[in-house]
């Protein structure tokens, strides 16, 4: 079963977002960009994708999305924004970051799956 990390701040959107993946994948949440970075040090060849909210206390999913890049460890591993912030400007500051995708919010769980099946397949 393939494993996600979602990075979300929001208690309500990380149990939507476990309840629209846990079906499917392996799910592992954070509440905060540095607590998910700490899980893909521990776990990171483990992980196969992470869900990135942009909007987050601390360091900003930008900001973590361009570390999982630059890290050799964590390199290879895709990170979807989801996020509200979904402006062109965002957009293309979030794929210029190392991003592979955006999904704006609200989180429609088909759209979601579609997206994550075609970058992560069966």
């Amino acid at each position: 079963m393939k494993r996600i990390l979602v990075i979300e701040d929001s208690p309500t959107e990380r149990y939507l977002l476990e309840r629209i993946l846990a079906p499917r994948y392996a799910v592992e949440a954070c509440e905060c960009a540095e607590h998910g970075l700490a899980a893909l040090a521990r776990t990171g060849s483990a992980i196969d994708l992470v869900l990135m909210d942009i909007v987050l206390p601390g360091m900003d999913g930008f900001a973590a999305t361009r570390a999982i890049g630059q890290d050799p460890r964590t390199s290879r591993i895709p990170v979807v924004l989801c996020t509200t912030k979904s402006g062109e400007a965002d957009i293309h500051w979030g794929l210029r970051q190392g991003a592979c995708w955006h999904i704006a919010k609200p989180i429609q769980g088909p759209r979601l799956l579609s997206v994550l099946h075609a970058i992560l397949g069966a």
